[in-house]
């Protein structure tokens, strides 16, 4: 008997990466499953057309697209045991990457297949988010609740320019204006207080395309990894950035690393962002989900 697949891509993801990879993709499935292509006009559509598939009792959920169609189908299948397989197609990819998925789209297809037809998975875990007011989202990746989720409110504010450039212009813009910011973390119970630039709650090691905020994250430890940068100087700031590719960041002195199963950041007027999608104002409350993710690998 045939598998049945719900399919959603984000055709503008990636320069257009994102509508030549369902093109490409959806024939591959077509082949070995019965697919239905839940694609909407937005992220929100889609994403309750695949929570409605999966609710209804699809054998996978399979998206082509970034990090953020990845949280998409996260937030539809977390916790549900439904199979998720991801076609990389979008300007970052770090969840794909840091998962060791395949990165070029006929092999990410190929490989979904395989998985598909041969009862390959693998289950990692997924951080659950929630705010006071009892809302619930979940991330794959990096929860940013500093310098990185400030810019990412700026640029997310403007319709050009288009791909990295734009963040790279609101780092610029942001830059000169950020002060560090007082905020209290409750630890698994223990509260820290700390003035900070960044803070990051990770369960994966990568965000924004290949900065290695926490690289020894791992997705399957049951654990997240807390990165607090400061305080420090603009200036320090700007000079330790560019080792956040390598993840050597993490040995400046002023970079504290902390690590537990539920953390809650607080912080007045900081808005968090997590697989880079707006979450919502702090305080935020993320707990590590062990296994709360079923993959198609």
């Amino acid at each position: 008997m045939r598998p049945r697949v719900a399919f959603a891509g984000n055709p503008r993801s990636g320069a257009g990466r994102g509508r030549r990879a369902a093109e490409v993709v959806l024939p591959v499935l077509a082949a070995t499953a019965d697919v239905e292509d839940v694609t909407g006009p937005d992220a929100a559509v889609s994403a309750a057309k695949l929570r409605a598939a999966v609710e209804g009792g699809v054998d996978a959920v399979v998206v082509s697209g970034g990090d953020g169609m990845v949280n998409v189908a996260v937030n539809a299948v977390a916790g549900t045991g439904t199979p998720l397989g991801i076609v990389a197609a979008g300007t970052g990819n770090d969840v794909a990457r840091e998962l060791g998925l395949p990165l070029t789209v006929p092999d990410a297809a190929a490989a979904v297949v395989r998985a598909l037809a041969g009862g390959s998975r693998r289950t990692v875990d997924a951080a659950r988010c929630r705010d006071d007011d009892g809302g619930v989202r979940w991330f794959a990746g990096v929860l940013g609740a500093g310098f990185d989720a400030v810019v990412n409110e700026r640029a997310n504010g403007w319709t050009w320019p288009r791909g990295r450039a734009r963040y790279t212009l609101a780092v610029a813009r942001e830059l000169p204006v950020f002060r560090e910011r007082h905020y209290v973390l409750d630890l698994d119970g223990q509260v820290v207080r700390a003035r900070a630039m960044l803070v990051a709650i990770a369960n994966g090691p990568a965000y924004g395309g290949g900065m290695r905020i926490s690289p020894a994250s791992l997705f399957d430890d049951g654990l997240l990894d807390v990165v607090v940068a400061g305080p420090i100087s603009r200036l320090e700031l700007l000079r330790i950035f560019p080792k956040v590719f390598s993840g050597r960041h993490v040995d400046h002195p002023r970079v504290s690393l902390y690590r537990a199963a539920c953390v809650r950041v607080d912080s007045p007027g900081i808005v968090g962002y997590a697989d880079g999608e707006r979450f919502g104002p702090l305080p935020l409350t993320c707990e590590a989900v062990p296994g709360a993710l079923t993959l198609l690998a």
